[in-house]
């Protein structure tokens, strides 16, 4: 051992080694290690890095995600007699554990993600329940932009602080959802306002979620070719570039209140024009309760239809509407969503059972059909002959309408009693 610490070089390798330089340069590096992994999760940890930001994150967590989806289904059910007991308890499985992936990816990549989830979770009618049920909870529980992400689109949008423009504005907001939040504030001269805040990220990262989305489907189309679903991601790519400007979303306000005037019972929030952007909107506070809130329709005595109705599963038709719904014009897609809409809002109330927004849906379907029809028709036996098919669908729906009255109603039970009493007499 050498004396005094002096460091010692042996031969190794055709040249000279100093050991303890190699062990203080092993210690160095240790340090050094240390440090940046400290560095990078205090980075990590605060306002300055977000893993989200990074591409190859939401990408890598995107295919592995679909990935382990397809193999649960390819694997699950590959050695259970299709139609069996068992088989339909697995299959609930996989669509229930696959649901919960589906939903864990849409609130880590949040965004677009969270919007494309919400719109899944409304298909009570295309969807397993499994899907729907788990999804769902997306409309109430969106990922929150913080103060500071707030300030810094106002900041940016509308060139002054939150302090110049505001005499108070509430930190926490009235809602989140999937592209903004919306926080309750006062203006300078008093007026409290409604003030809808884009999150700062989804902008950059929406058209490469979107094209994302489209390589990940076409792919599980190849595996599972029942699998239709590309129309979610056309009109995604169609739609939500209008719905990230919210000056478009304001212009459409305005339309719809000047369109729906003479209905007092309706408010329309008043868009503030001169502090609204693409990404900030200011609109007139107004209080009120969600439109799918029974215990504030009935604090409010607000009347609501009491009857349940039976849910139906149209899962075994699930590859020929997604088919059908690959071929079916935009603008009939939106009636379709719309529709969509309403009976979520019903099942929330519990008065699917009348069935009124479907009714109502088609009836306005058959009569736009039937104008167009006749608009592009210049004889008048074939416009006669279009008015009364459209006559007879519009009765067809009337009677079905007259039906599900009956069937909710005293005297429609007292009918069904006695035909089955009826029906089981000996004589």
């Amino acid at each position: 051992m050498p004396c005094g610490g002096e460091a010692v070089p042996y031969a190794r390798g055709g040249g000279l080694f100093y050991p303890e330089v190699a062990g203080m340069a092993r210690r160095t590096l240790k340090l050094v290690s240390l440090v940046a992994a400290t560095s990078g999760f205090y980075l990590y940890s605060s306002k300055y890095l977000d893993l989200n930001d990074f591409g190859a994150v939401r990408v890598g967590r995107a295919i592995a995600t679909t990935a382990v989806i397809t193999y649960d289904y390819l694997t699950s059910l590959r050695s259970v007699p299709c139609g069996s007991q068992e088989y339909a308890y697995l299959k609930s499985q996989v669509h229930l554990r696959s649901a919960e992936r589906l939903r864990d990816l849409c609130c880590a990549n949040r965004g677009t993600f969270i919007k494309v989830g919400q719109h899944l979770g409304a298909l009570d009618y295309l969807l397993p329940e499994e899907y729907t049920r788990t999804l769902k909870v997306l409309h109430s529980q969106a990922p929150q932009s913080s103060m500071q992400e707030i300030e810094q689109v106002i900041r940016e949008d509308l060139g002054k602080e939150i302090k110049e423009l505001f005499v108070s504005f509430e930190d926490t907001p009235l809602g989140a959802a999937s592209l903004a939040q919306v926080h309750k504030a006062v203006l300078q001269d008093g007026r409290t306002v409604a003030v809808k805040v884009q999150h700062p990220k989804v902008q950059a990262q929406s058209s490469k979620d979107i094209f994302l989305m489209e390589i990940l489907l076409l792919t599980v189309k190849q595996i599972f070719p029942d699998f239709e679903f590309m129309w979610l991601v056309d009109e995604a790519k169609k739609n939500l570039p209008l719905e990230l400007d919210f000056l478009n979303e304001g212009m459409n306000a305005e339309k719809v209140a000047h369109m729906l005037k003479d209905f007092d019972f309706l408010k329309v929030p008043r868009i503030y024009w001169e502090l609204s952007t693409r990404r900030v909107l200011l609109m007139e506070f107004v209080e009120g309760g969600q439109v799918n809130d029974r215990a504030y329709m009935e604090r409010n005595s607000i009347d609501v239809n009491e009857d349940v109705e039976i849910r139906t599963n149209a899962a075994a038709y699930l590859p020929q509407i997604n088919q059908l719904l690959n071929n079916v014009p935009r603008q009939m897609l939106l009636l379709l969503k719309t529709n969509d809409l309403l009976r979520g809002i019903e099942s929330a109330l519990h008065t699917r059972a009348s069935a009124s927004s479907f009714l109502n849906m088609s009836r306005c379907c058959i009569r736009a059909v039937s104008t167009y029809q006749r608009s592009k028709s210049d004889s008048l036996y074939r416009k006669a002959q279009i008015s009364l098919l459209e006559a007879l669908s519009l009765w067809q729906i009337n009677l079905y309408e007259l039906f599900l009255w009956l069937k909710g109603s005293q005297l429609g039970n007292w009918v069904i009693a006695f035909l089955s009493r009826m029906h089981h007499s000996p004589y």
